[in-house]
């Protein structure tokens, strides 16, 4: 059916309700129409058996087709399945990894830089002059976009970063980071109603915007201690 496509169903829901009671979700939608855009958008309810994964209604509110079940219907239905196939928002797979492939048949335990080339590699000697040089001139320039200087002591961040947990944390004093009392009400003071909305405007495409993932910095999440008890992990390692 044409409108089980992806090409307009995809962009043609908006404002996604989901409420969970007993086993019983229940999804609502807005569904711009396909052809009147500006017109009122129809009312949209999918509700989902889940512990026994059944489909007990996908119903359209507005539509005079919709006892027949309407197009807007059947293009939400697959909206949401094409929904429950993709990973959750926090899962994202770690490729740090040793290759399968490379343990088969290797009695190789470690292998140095130097056995990586085939070719000398001239020694030269180190010189932190020309580094010094350049972040001296940087600072005088007020370059703010160079990756190097953001490894510097002195370092802040012009824009909304500078208030992520690690900005932050590095660029108080060390007694302020010792003391539990004197850095939450160093934060209170900081984090400001204004910086509050700032943030959360920021955020609000969650895993599709860089400054998510800075804010998320080091969280340990319940999914991740769930990760941790279920899957088998080899050589001791686990992966955050």
């Amino acid at each position: 059916m044409m409108s089980a496509r992806e090409s307009y169903g995809d962009d043609a829901v908006g404002y996604v309700q989901l409420y969970r009671d007993n086993g019983i979700c229940t999804v609502k939608c807005k569904m711009c129409p396909e052809h009147k855009v500006r017109t009122k958008a129809y009312n949209v309810t999918l509700i989902v058996n889940e512990n026994d994964g059944e489909i007990i209604s996908c119903e359209c509110h507005d539509c005079a087709a919709s006892a027949g079940g309407c197009k807007h219907a059947v293009a939400f239905l697959m909206w949401v399945h094409r929904r429950s196939e993709e990973p959750a928002c926090t899962s994202v797979e770690c490729y740090w990894k040793k290759p399968a492939l490379s343990r088969v048949g290797t009695t190789l335990k470690f292998i140095t830089i130097e056995q990586m080339t085939k070719t000398l590699v001239p020694h030269r000697p180190s010189t932190s002059a020309l580094c010094e040089d350049f972040i001296l001139e940087a600072k005088k320039r007020k370059i703010n976009k160079c990756e190097l200087l953001k490894y510097q002591n002195d370092f802040v961040h012009s824009d909304i970063t500078r208030y992520s947990l690690h900005s932050f944390m590095v660029n108080l004093p060390q007694e302020t980071k010792n003391d539990v009392g004197l850095l939450l009400s160093v934060m209170k003071s900081a984090f400001t109603s204004d910086i509050i909305k700032n943030i959360e405007e920021a955020t609000r495409q969650q895993n599709k915007t860089n400054f998510w993932y800075e804010l998320r910095y080091g969280r340990i999440t319940a999914s991740k201690a769930h990760e941790l008890l279920t899957v088998m992990v080899e050589d001791d390692m686990v992966q955050f």
